[in-house]
């Protein structure tokens, strides 16, 4: 079952019921958009323990906050009780929440755009609050905070004021980043003096949120006007942790549009004024792990790319058959997103060599020919020198001169191990 059809038959049985039910947020602004929405959310007057008795397969994740997440068939359509939100005392979540009216709810939400309802039967004809209705094709548009209005002009504001809505919760200010660079919204200023304001201290939220904010920031083709944003609304240092400032971002915005996020951190890093010197590398990978809660893999990302571009630079112009194809098959290899936009005369004649040399027959990683158990049933006994054999046999056979295990035993006796 497609997932607007799931919601559609919630919002159903929640009104059969006598309940009053739209879809909410976001999904309501991606159709408007006429993008497909990720996820379609519910909202409703039932409270927790009515919904969870309507429908037979139901979890309560949020039920202080009146969240419910419901299961259609293999759907899984969030549905949540309107309410009011009490004091955010830790800049992130409300202290108490009570359940309310559709209208106060869509006060309490972050943005306008993000604060319309949609009743996807098109039925409703008024409600408390007296709210602008708009039909469409898709339903009926309820509008409390001139949320249609923003939506036209592509202006990102804030519900109420702003100030209020950023200093509530500061996550807000990177949210208001992604979406803006996301749609092509721009930032109504009275909401970016308050991201400027209230949110660039981030207190409260946890360096894993600031991470996944963006993680799905570089995630999107969108990513350099992100990183410009950040910069415009001073966000970058309490992002980062760091003295590093990018007054604009032409690598960033040259990257391919998938790539790993260590490798955008790594461009973006470069355009912030990073100096390409192997102690400033691993110093900045080290306070970009803590700042974002970067994953091991991520870390190693970051580094190989940047240390790739220092070995590439250092070793291809001079290097060997052997050294050149181990450059190619090690993770420095992460360094080819970048060097493009860095060197573009180095990197087509790399790109040119390394296309001869995997087609030269051989290959660039071939599988070994000789390995230690090779050599322990030839009679050897382990030692620290197999290391050093099999690595120059490796060589051999990568430049052409060791073909099959024969070869291989003769420089074995030569290399006398």
């Amino acid at each position: 079952m497609p997932p607007r059809l799931a919601a559609t038959s919630i919002v159903q049985r929640l009104r059969t019921a006598g309940f009053t039910a739209f879809f909410a947020g976001g999904c309501v602004r991606d159709e408007l958009l006429s993008r497909t929405p990720s996820d379609y959310d519910v909202a409703t007057d039932a409270v927790p323990e009515q919904i969870t008795k309507l429908f037979d397969h139901t979890a309560e994740v949020g039920a202080h906050f009146g969240v419910v997440l419901v299961k259609v068939h293999r759907e899984v359509i969030e549905v949540a009780t309107f309410r009011a939100d009490g004091t955010y005392t830790d800049a992130r979540r409300p202290d108490s929440v009570r359940f309310s009216t559709p209208d106060e709810d869509a006060h309490r939400r972050d943005f306008t755009v993000n604060a319309l309802f949609l009743d996807p039967h098109g039925t409703v004809k008024s409600l408390p609050g007296n709210p602008t209705l708009h039909a469409t094709p898709a339903g009926t548009i309820i509008d409390y905070v001139q949320g249609l209005q923003d939506l036209e002009s592509r202006t990102l504001r804030a519900v109420g004021d702003a100030h209020q809505r950023l200093a509530e919760d500061h996550l807000r200010a990177l949210r208001a980043v992604r979406l803006a660079a996301k749609l092509a919204f721009t930032i109504h200023p009275a909401t970016a003096a308050a991201i400027r304001a209230h949110a660039s201290e981030l207190r409260g939220i946890s360096r894993e949120r600031i991470g996944d904010e963006l993680r799905a920031m570089m995630d999107h083709p969108t990513r350099a006007t992100a990183a410009a944003l950040l910069a415009s609304l001073a966000l970058e240092a309490p992002v980062f942790r760091d003295n590093l400032a990018a007054a604009s971002t032409p690598l960033l915005a040259q990257l391919p549009s998938a790539v790993p996020f260590g490798v955008c951190l790594a461009t973006w890093q470069l355009d912030r004024g990073l100096p390409l010197e192997a102690v400033a590398i691993r110093q900045s990978a080290m306070s970009l792990r803590d700042a974002l809660l970067l994953s091991n893999r991520e870390l190693s990302d970051f580094e190989h790319t940047l240390q790739g571009v220092l070995a590439f630079r250092q070793q291809w112009p001079g290097a060997g058959t052997a050294a050149r194809k181990r450059l190619l098959a090690s993770p420095f290899a992460l360094a080819r997103t970048i060097l493009p936009l860095l060197d573009p005369a180095f990197a087509t004649q790399l790109e040119s060599d390394a296309s001869a040399l995997a087609s030269d027959g051989i290959g660039i990683e071939p599988a070994m020919i000789l390995t230690g158990d090779v050599l322990v049933s030839w009679g050897y006994k382990p030692s620290p020198t197999f290391k050093t054999v099999l690595t120059a046999v490796y060589d051999a056979q990568l430049e052409g001169r060791v073909k099959n295990l024969e070869q291989a035993r003769e420089l074995v006796t030569q290399l006398s191990v």
